[in-house]
């Protein structure tokens, strides 16, 4: 009998193709350039996740209410850096004692915001003195609140410089006489007078922003900016700094370690020394420069810088990181800084005191991130999606939802998997891509309620032919 011999096939090797696994660790923030050319760690979108635990992705702390009167808060201030008072629009002036308010005054204006500064020059001790621009100047000395005599009828965005105060009434500038808090019609050619002057400007708008500094005072318009020098009235000048940008209002300036962030309705400034103004570390966000109005503000908790835009929602800059992420909180109208903790007065009339929480006044926190599309590096090759898993820290309690895409950009995604934390120190969730399998373009949106930690986004993929 004749044996039959069979060739033994060769063994096959790995599909060609197979890629290995491409990792995101260290998430960057928001980026509005071309989604398809921005870097893998950059979001497009994202809602209530800071970089607080960077390089992993984490969701923010809550807030607790400390108050609500009225339907909104008109202003929040800070005497001595220790004392938080607050003006609503029922009008009343609050202070906060530490467990209740305490009512300094009543019948104020309802709708104004309120501008503030601390000072004392020959006052008993440091005085908080606030404007709105319609009621009298007041000032509250440690026990009550009264009229700042003296002080210009309509009188506006008070700020101290060279120790005075300074205040707009229009176009007009003012100053108290050299500490002299009541005095503002002081002439008499010496180096103590009082001060006024008309501004000019090519548009012919009033002030709406001042800013006093060490060395300068900063005077906003809607659309110019400019700067007055000097110690004493016979050496003070005013030089203009641009007429291409203004400020959007006296609310949306803020100043971190000596430089000055203004918004306007063309980009959000940086402005230090003598430099001119420069938006270039907020280009990578000017997607939402539209948003930018009248209604926008600006505040700081110290180490993060805070843009509330027209439409409600506040971008956070990170200046260590230099990164951006957005918060969907109640609209900030005003900020207010005590030591380092951070205090907001909403447009609902509430005082908010932040991170001092896992949730919203009991609400979880909800958040989403969309990532950029992802594509071959030559976006024409087709591609097959082999594996998409997540590693994160999901509480007890918390839910998520992970979506996938298969567009540039909009709306559109599909909800592939839903996921209930174990409360494992780090978990490992497996994303079905079935429904994306031979898709050129992919993007990712993570969704959820309650406190999350995300720290790495894998996927796989097989490289096919080009065309």
């Amino acid at each position: 009998m004749k044996l039959i011999q069979y060739d033994i096939p060769e063994p096959r090797g790995p599909l060609p193709g197979i890629q290995e696994p491409i990792s995101i660790r260290q998430w960057q923030g928001i980026n509005t350039y071309d989604p398809y050319s921005i870097s893998d760690s950059h979001l497009t979108d994202m809602s209530n996740m800071t970089n607080d635990d960077y390089p992993a992705l984490s969701v923010r702390a809550g807030y607790s209410v400390l108050g609500t009167f009225g339907t909104k808060v008109l202003g929040l201030m800070v005497w001595k850096g220790t004392q938080l008072h607050g003006v609503f629009n029922d009008g009343t002036w609050r202070r906060w004692n530490g467990s209740t308010w305490d009512t300094l005054a009543s019948g104020l204006n309802t709708s104004a915001r309120w501008h503030w500064t601390n000072y004392q020059g020959n006052l008993d001790d440091v005085n908080l003195i606030a404007s709105n621009g319609v009621d009298p100047v007041k000032r509250y000395d440690g026990s009550t609140v009264q009229n700042l005599s003296g002080a210009p009828t309509g009188g506006n965005y008070i700020t101290t410089y060279s120790n005075r105060l300074w205040l707009a009434v229009g176009k007009e500038l003012h100053a108290c006489a050299l500490d002299q808090p009541g005095q503002w019609s002081l002439f008499e050619g010496t180096d103590e007078d009082s001060y006024a002057k008309d501004m000019e400007s090519t548009a012919g708008e009033n002030i709406n922003m001042l800013s006093g500094g060490l060395y300068r005072l900063t005077i906003g318009m809607p659309s110019s900016v400019h700067l007055l020098f000097g110690n004493v009235p016979s050496d003070f000048n005013v030089r203009k700094v641009t007429e291409d940008e203004g400020v959007a209002n006296n609310s949306a300036v803020v100043t971190q370690e000596g430089t000055m962030r203004f918004m306007h309705t063309n980009g959000i400034y940086e402005y230090a020394a003598s430099a001119n103004p420069d938006k270039s570390f907020s280009e990578i966000i000017k997607t939402f420069y539209s948003g930018i109005n009248s209604d926008s503000t600006a505040g700081t908790d110290g180490e993060k810088l805070y843009f509330t835009l027209g439409t409600g929602r506040t971008l956070v800059y990170d200046n260590f990181l230099t990164a951006w992420s957005m918060l969907d909180i109640p609209r900030p109208e005003q900020y207010a800084l005590v030591g380092k903790q951070l205090y907001i007065g909403d447009t609902n009339g509430r005082v908010l005191k932040m991170n001092d929480t896992t949730t919203d006044a009991g609400t979880p926190v909800s958040w989403y991130f969309i990532t950029k599309p992802f594509t071959n590096p030559v976006m024409s090759q087709r591609q097959r999606w082999l594996k998409l898993w997540l590693y994160a820290e999901i509480p007890v309690g918390t839910t998520i939802n992970i979506y996938l895409s298969t567009t540039k950009d909009g709306n559109d995604f599909n909800l592939v998997h839903t996921v209930s934390g174990s409360g494992a120190k780090v978990e490992r969730i497996i994303i079905p891509v079935r429904s994306v399998v031979l898709e050129n373009t992919v993007r990712v949106k993570i969704s959820g309620t309650g406190p999350a930690k995300i720290h790495e986004l894998v996927r796989q993929v097989r490289q096919l032919s080009l065309f």
